[in-house]
């Protein structure tokens, strides 16, 4: 695996910039990743972000916006404003995690 440093951490990606370990990620690296695609965290957009961290440490894969909406609480285009066009792949990638299965 690609190793890369992003603001100070190594952290290893694939070949589309995931971090393949969710242990090397933190929440200033979140900020690094979020700034990467245009966003500026906010509360909610934390809400989404630990959500999907601690969903995929209890299930071992990335949830589905469907998942983070009825488990999770967020309505589906709420998830479109914090994360816009591609919600779930931008999600995952701010929080460290594999890219949903099904997200192209």
């Amino acid at each position: 695996m690609p190793v890369t440093t992003l603001d100070g951490h190594q952290v290893h990606v694939n070949d589309e910039g995931f971090l393949t370990d969710p242990a090397e990620w933190d929440e200033d690296l979140a900020r690094v990743l979020a700034a990467q695609i245009g966003l500026t965290l906010t509360d909610e957009h934390w809400a989404a972000i630990r959500f999907l961290r601690q969903d995929y440490a209890e299930r071992g894969e990335t949830a589905t916006l469907r998942r983070i909406s009825a488990v999770g609480g967020i309505p589906v285009k709420q998830l479109f404003v914090l994360f816009p066009q591609k919600p779930a792949k931008k999600m995952a990638y701010v929080a460290g995690l594999p890219k949903p299965q099904g997200c192209v």
